[in-house]
């Protein structure tokens, strides 16, 4: 089956085509925020938006007007205008928060283009070390994998450390992984980072706390040249020595992001190569956040990324995903007889006796045997409820 594959890789461009890429995201922002701009003084006026035909229309007007637009890849400068018709769509279906301007300050830049034609296959557009982008034309990169199937479209991105990267979307055949006839339910926490209903616990590495103490000193230098640079009246962008800090400091919240991401993706494949269906938590993790106590590190351990990554790779590969309730109590249910201990709210309490049949409980491995007997529950009676539930191909989630 036919399914989108994303290959993000290192870019290295020459020193034009960094000029070019500055000028194609600069021309980017600049048409979004226009049709931004112009959306909302409608909407003022006569209660209504724009639609992205009207605004598509009026891109060749706005080339006459600002020659430099037409420097760029066409599509991107397309793209941008259906990102914000897509950002109100959502807004409206209260999806997401109202389309906001973009600034140039972002430390991560991007634009999208599409790879034209539906015969665009990765022999057409790689060759060797190298990858031809619209207007760009062919561009070095680090090829650490293979390309299969039709590119679709690639995003060029500027991170705050100063390196470009590409993101290509690709339409390719996935074949389903062997079925294993094994659910295990995913318990994740802040002591241990996920813990399995068969007892197989991941450990919390905590990447950003290893690298607490050199990022605030990295910091604490930057915010210091920031102050030199401001008493002596020279502009930030200006200032060498302060964008030198500000990349260093960069680097290390990216090697910090590096690490997290590769653990969540070997964890996440390592559970759905093992396992059919897989029982997972729902979680409010913005509510969470709220907890001045807990809130960096639950940032840390990047529990949405990770179930995202659960999601879209169970799809990939047939397996099935179920979303138990948030009103699910899985700590606190014995897994045996199912009474109700509400002493175990309290984190503290790693291990407990049922007080109903005497069974003695890890709080993790009984959360994470409670979790699967929910899904299991739930594939057995195809009931969604309060529940969601994604199932394989269908590349969705109902609930």
């Amino acid at each position: 089956m036919s399914k989108h594959k994303a290959y993000k890789f290192r870019i290295y461009p020459t020193t034009e085509q960094e000029i070019l890429i500055a000028k194609t995201i600069g021309c980017s922002r600049f048409v979004f925020n226009h049709f931004l701009a112009k959306w909302e003084e409608t909407y003022k006026v006569t209660g209504k938006g724009l639609s992205y035909g009207s605004c598509s229309k009026e891109i060749p007007v706005l080339k006459q007007e600002f020659d430099w637009l037409r420097e760029v890849d066409s599509t991107s400068v397309q793209t941008s205008v259906k990102h914000l018709a897509e950002a109100y769509d959502r807004f409206f279906k209260r999806q997401n928060e109202r389309p906001r301007f973009k600034s140039k300050r972002n430390p991560v830049q991007s634009y999208k283009t599409n790879i034209q034609g539906k015969s665009q296959l990765p022999e057409v557009s790689i060759v060797g070390d190298r990858l031809k982008l619209p207007k760009l034309k062919w561009v070095r990169f680090a090829k650490s994998r293979q390309v299969e199937g039709r590119i679709l479209n690639a995003t060029i991105r500027r991170n705050a450390s100063g390196k470009h990267f590409v993101s290509l979307l690709v339409e390719q055949e996935i074949d389903e992984l062997p079925k294993t006839g094994s659910t295990v339910g995913v318990d994740v926490g802040l002591k241990d980072f996920a813990v399995l209903s068969d007892g197989t616990v991941y450990q919390n590495d905590r990447y950003f706390r290893s690298l607490e103490k050199r990022q605030a000193r990295e910091q604490r230098k930057l915010s210091r040249r920031r102050l030199i640079a401001l008493n002596r009246n020279v502009k930030l962008s200006e200032a060498r020595n302060y964008q030198k800090q500000k990349r260093k400091v960069a680097r290390i919240h990216e090697k910090i992001a590096n690490k997290r991401t590769d653990f969540l993706h070997k964890v996440s494949t390592e559970i759905v190569k093992s396992h059919d269906v897989i029982g997972i938590e729902t979680l409010q993790v913005k509510h969470m956040q709220q907890d001045r106590k807990l809130s960096k590190s639950i940032s840390d351990v990047s529990w949405s990324a990770f179930f995202r990554m659960l999601e879209y790779k169970a799809h990939w590969y047939g397996k099935t995903v179920v979303k138990v309730g948030k009103t699910f109590a899985s700590s606190q249910l014995c897994s045996s007889c199912g009474h109700r201990h509400k002493d175990v709210k309290h984190l503290g309490l790693r291990e407990w006796t049922c007080p109903g049949c005497g069974a003695h409980h890890d709080r993790d491995v009984n959360a994470g045997l409670n979790l699967k007997q929910e899904a299991e529950r739930i594939v057995a009676s195809s009931t969604v409820g309060t529940t969601g539930l994604a199932w394989p191909g269908s590349g969705r989630q109902t609930g």
